[in-house]
């Protein structure tokens, strides 16, 4: 139950016309205030410097830093006041619970920011065989959902303009949906980031921090910690894996559109055509990352993160591994009997990702990046604080 002091904090604040925080916010920004007296973790990641450059914590910077954080754990190893100190500073799972409450914040339309919260493996899972039973059915009902004889053609199955009326709305919606969201928290942060646009320079950087997912190594490039306080670089390389695997699968889709149309020439393809090579080796790429990072995620001190987001993350998770499973599988199985069921279940899996993506753990790839752009652009002015460096 809420304090009486909290409620009587609320009820101020809105007889006066403020912005009521969150217990999130306020336990952040309870935590900011020790840490800036004591700057250990400076040079850990991009929070602790940007946190240097204030005296005071508002609301658009807790989101601020709380999006710059990459939930990595290394300041709670080795901070002096974490648990059981009477000051119980714990950065990562503070942040990360704030940073769950900016994805529902921000989200478009805003009534669907419930979503954020479930979101879960289980959904993943039962979304997926919803939709490959109901397009296994569809097929069933004009043909036999086993057999031979389609050639290996996936337009035998389902024709194309079929696919595209009910891939691309759900696509471009998530895309719409993601882009409004990130453009609100773009503009709450811009005032309070040097009301600076962004340079090339900044951009170059920002693009270069993403890429590599620097702040991923400790800060000091042995990584960081998960099940103990022992650092390891696997959580990073498993990122990598499923980051650029997603990457060259999406390349490889839009390589097949533009052959498709700008050519004439309709899936399948075959090696050692392009989209093949792509969406073979990223199918691959992401199948070795998303079970590493399942892995990770279920050894994981519970210390490090928000145990409310863990349906969340491996739902994320979850839907990756089946689309890239599917797709392989699909590949593999394409001239058997087996190609409709294979099909509809690989559909199945990227639909209901498509349908997840605006509400589900891929919004934070998005939002850290516009942080870590505005960090970029922030550090290239002049210190407003002039205290510390930057």
């Amino acid at each position: 139950m809420r304090s009486l002091e909290a409620l009587t904090r609320e009820a101020s604040a809105l007889a006066q016309g403020q912005a009521v925080w969150s217990a999130d916010e306020t336990e952040v920004a309870r935590q900011m205030q020790i840490c800036n007296g004591c700057r250990y973790c400076e040079g850990f990641c991009a929070v602790f410097p940007a946190m240097t450059r204030r005296l005071v914590f508002g609301q658009a910077e807790l989101h601020y830093l709380a999006n710059l954080c990459h939930n990595c754990g290394a300041c709670l190893h080795a901070c002096q006041y974490a648990p059981p100190h009477e000051f119980a500073i714990n950065v990562p799972q503070a942040m990360a619970r704030l940073r769950g409450q900016t994805y529902g914040d921000y989200a478009w339309p805003p009534a669907l920011g419930a979503l954020y919260r479930r979101n879960g493996a289980t959904l993943a899972v039962a979304l997926t065989l919803a939709i490959a039973g109901f397009l296994a059915a569809a097929v069933a009902s004009n043909g036999p959902l086993w057999g031979g004889g389609l050639g290996g053609s996936f337009y035998a199955v389902f024709p194309h303009h079929l696919l595209v009326s009910l891939f691309a709305p759900v696509f471009l919606f998530a895309v719409l949906a993601l882009g409004l969201g990130v453009r609100r928290f773009w503009r709450e942060l811009r005032p309070v980031t040097s009301g600076q646009p962004a340079s090339a320079p900044a951009a170059a950087e920002a693009v270069h921090d993403v890429l590599r997912l620097k702040y991923l190594d400790g800060g000091h490039g042995q990584g960081c910690p998960n099940e103990d306080d022992a650092y390891t670089l696997w959580r990073r390389r498993f990122h990598h894996f499923t980051f650029y695997g997603f990457a060259a699968c999406l390349l490889a889709t839009a390589l097949g559109t533009l052959y498709h149309y700008a050519f004439d020439l309709p899936a399948p393809y075959d090696l050692p055509s392009l989209p093949k090579l792509l969406g073979a080796a990223g199918g691959f790429s992401l199948l070795v990352g998303t079970a590493g990072l399942w892995r990770l995620n279920r050894r994981r001190d519970p210390q490090h993160g928000d145990a409310a987001q863990k349906p969340m993350d491996l739902g994320f998770i979850a839907l990756l591994f089946l689309t890239s499973a599917s797709g392989l599988a699909l590949w593999l199985g394409r001239s058997t009997p087996a190609l409709a069921l294979l099909l509809c279940l690989h559909l199945g899996a990227v639909m209901a990702l498509f349908v997840t993506l605006p509400y589900g753990k891929f919004a934070h790839g998005v939002f850290r990046t516009a942080a870590l752009l505005r960090h970029a652009v922030e550090k290239r002015q002049p210190n407003p604080v002039g205290l510390g460096s930057d």
